[in-house]
């Protein structure tokens, strides 16, 4: 039976419905504007505010490929019955609208003038002087115009496939072709194999630095392309595919075959997103929306290139270290001595590495440890997103090799990691390695290492849990918490959830682990209720949790629950929340913050305090109804005093203290800048890095 409520809860009015949940997908857009506030940032350096414009630019991409489809739909079957409908196609719409707006406004009023003010610039047509029109024009001949091909449209000749993402160009004729037909449209495809910018040699360049781009070199170049006919429209353009793979998994029998076929397909999916030039005619954007069923809605005008995501190129081919962020080194794991067997020292007490303060080698070091040691005779490792290039997935090749007995379940659904799971899969397979796909119908999202090794007469486990990826580059770029341990029952656990996932057999219960989609969901709901419980009797209640998005409303109801409750209640959510914070009379006790700093914010952190007792746990899961339901995800509780100490302090304490980088939701749904406390900004990621003391050298010296 559930308690009373605490005398000092706040009251509801009766007559006062509860405010609803906020929109999952405007919470994504709104997360991408405080990602787009450091390109604004002036004490950030010049080419990591392109960086950031870049990354706002991919994660629109990334929006659009995988949630636009279902508003499309629902606009073309005019369903207003369900979640989607014209109201919110058109909804969304004015708010990505706005979005990219902004973007190309910050692109064209200042980070453009900034460059040029450095002498840093991409020259036009316009302003080329005649040696670089000459230049450009000897470049298109020898390395552009030969794999072009355009395609004049006729009845033989229909609009072409047209991938995703891809730059083309739409041109508008007049005049006969070589048959004496009007054919007034024609399309040319821009090769990805081009380079998508090209600095001027110095001998054109009489100061600065300037680059032309491959869509100006094409522009400039179009009549070329159709000798005898007048070009008297044109425009670039790009279009966006739904690109999530789905099928009926329980009707594939092989799904890694599957998935290969699915992604020759990817490329090709229904049309969600339509960018062209500011200046593009009518006539020729009308044609386009025709062609790929799109609404006016789908249309962006665009004053600039339009796929900014290749901007990603020139902040390689400038490289000044002046206009970069400081470079940063990881510091080695703290806990770690040096040149000693790793397997003792987790033996004696659990290991903690924070990334990317501490190095991601602790993790690799690890792992080549038993490669190497004769005494080790099984890993079994989870693999979600690797990379194409991984040291770490040359090592348990590495460790198939020497004999050892290498289990990999491999997530061959990791979304737009697909083919590199696969050719992982394949390769260790190819060379003996006991190769598993995890569950049919959830993604094993879960994140282990698991070692068996011979000490003596009895075989011993030592096993690594994280709450990110086995991804060496991004290890470098993202914040996550990894734990090595030895802990008997931990240990335990892991080994039957990797038995579980290999054989399907029933699980058996697990004494440490939380595992999706069983208990984590339950337990974590569980845990908010009791905190709620202990504040209404007035013992105290205390829930701060950190994680990437927190969309799933059963954890969202319970937490609104025990805040009214009384329990107090801090979320760190970098991306998208749908809680409504500190509504009053609602959710006064809930307060919502978001971190956007240097490093992406990844790791999760739950904290749990009933009166005096308290439990901390990590995980691999967002709060997200797919992380609880849908996939395959651990939670390990913290028990080492010292460790957890540590976690609350750097993970919780000091992002609550953050009035450099932190946002706050407000009752209103709306994300501002948490006001600076004094004179001197607290800016957490950076104390962590000062902290940890790992190498920084100067820009500038």
């Amino acid at each position: 039976m559930s308690s009373p409520p605490s005398p000092s809860e706040p009251a509801i009015e009766p007559d006062k419905e509860p405010p609803g949940l906020l929109d999952r997908d405007h919470s994504i857009l709104a997360f991408n504007d405080r990602v787009l506030d450091w390109a604004r940032r002036d004490d950030v350096p010049l080419l990591e505010r392109l960086r950031f414009l870049c990354i706002v630019s991919s994660n629109l991409d990334e929006f659009f490929e995988v949630r636009a489809a279902p508003h499309l739909t629902a606009l073309q079957l005019r369903d207003p019955s369900g979640t989607y409908s014209l109201d919110s196609f058109e909804a969304l719409a004015a708010r990505a609208h706005d979005l990219v707006d902004r973007q190309y406004s910050l692109y064209n009023d200042a980070l453009m003038p900034a460059f040029a003010a450095l002498g840093i610039k991409i020259v036009s047509h316009g302003e080329r002087t005649v040696q670089q029109r000459r230049w450009v024009g000897e470049y298109f001949d020898r390395e552009v115009r030969p794999l072009l091909v355009p395609v004049g449209l006729d009845p033989a000749h229909p609009f072409p496939q047209v991938a995703n993402k891809s730059l083309n160009f739409i041109v508008r004729l007049r005049g006969s072709d070589a048959f004496g037909r009007e054919n007034e449209v024609a399309i040319v495809k821009v090769p990805r194999v081009l380079p998508r910018f090209s600095r001027l040699p110095a001998r054109v360049t009489p100061k600065g630095t300037l680059f032309v781009s491959l869509s100006s070199v094409i522009r400039s170049h179009l009549v070329d392309l159709f000798p005898g006919r007048e070009v008297t429209e044109f425009s670039q353009f790009r279009v966006t595919r739904h690109s999530d793979l789905a099928f009926d998994e329980e009707d594939v029998r092989d799904l890694r075959a599957a998935l290969r076929q699915g992604l020759e397909h990817r490329n090709y999916g229904q049309a969600v997103r339509l960018e062209v030039s500011a200046g593009c005619s009518g006539f020729l954007s009308d044609f386009l929306l025709s062609q790929f069923n799109l609404p006016a809605g789908a249309l962006y005008r665009v004053h600039g290139p339009v796929n900014l995501v290749r901007l990603n190129q020139l902040i390689d081919l400038v490289a000044d270290p002046a206009l970069l962020f400081p470079s940063w080194k990881a510091a080695l794991p703290k806990q770690l001595q040096q040149g000693s067997s790793i397997f003792q020292q987790v033996a004696m007490k659990d290991v903690l590495i924070h990334q990317p303060f501490e190095s991601f080698d602790g993790v690799l070091g690890f792992l080549r440890e038993a490669v190497n040691d004769p005494q080790v005779l099984a890993i079994k490792q989870t693999i979600y997103r690797t990379g194409s290039d991984s040291e770490l997935m040359e090592l348990l090749r590495e460790a198939v090799r020497r004999g050892k007995e290498v289990t990999a379940v491999v997530e061959l659904k990791a979304r737009f990691d697909e083919e590199a799971n696969i050719n992982w899969a394949e390769a260790l397979e190819s060379i003996g390695a006991q190769v598993v796909y995890g569950v049919v119908g959830l993604k094993t999202h879960a994140k282990m290492l698991l070692i068996t090794r011979r000490e003596g007469r009895v075989l011993r486990r030592y096993g690594h849990l994280s709450t990110g990826n086995y991804n060496p580059r991004t290890a470098r770029l993202y914040t996550d918490i990894s734990v090595l341990t030895a802990d008997a029952e931990m240990t335990a656990d892991m080994d039957a959830v990797f038995s579980h996932l290999a054989s399907q057999n029933r699980l058996p219960k697990l004494k440490r682990l939380w595992l999706a989609p069983f208990h984590l969901h339950k337990k974590m709901i569980e845990k908010i209720e009791r905190v709620g419980q202990s504040a209404a009797r007035g013992e105290g209640g205390r829930i701060v949790a950190k994680m990437n998005a927190l969309t799933d409303e059963p954890l969202i109801r319970a937490l609104i629950e025990a805040g009214q409750r009384g329990a107090s209640i801090d979320l760190i959510v970098r991306g998208a929340c749908m809680l409504p914070a500190g509504v009053p009379g609602f959710t006064d006790n809930i307060r919502v913050r978001s971190i956007i700093g240097r490093f992406l914010e990844h790791s999760r952190v739950f904290y749990f305090r009933e009166g005096e007792d308290v439990q901390l746990y990590l995980s691999s899961a967002d709060w997200m109804n797919r992380n609880m339901l849908r996939r395959v995800e651990i939670a390990w509780p913290v028990n080492d005093p010292d460790l957890r100490q540590r976690i609350i302090d750097e993970c919780l304490v000091g992002y609550l203290c953050d009035d450099q980088d932190a946002w706050a939701l407000d009752p209103e749904g709306v994300y501002r800048h948490v006001p600076r406390l004094g004179a001197q900004a607290h800016g957490v990621q950076q104390a962590l890095m000062d902290r940890y003391g790992g190498s920084v050298k100067s820009n500038h010296s």
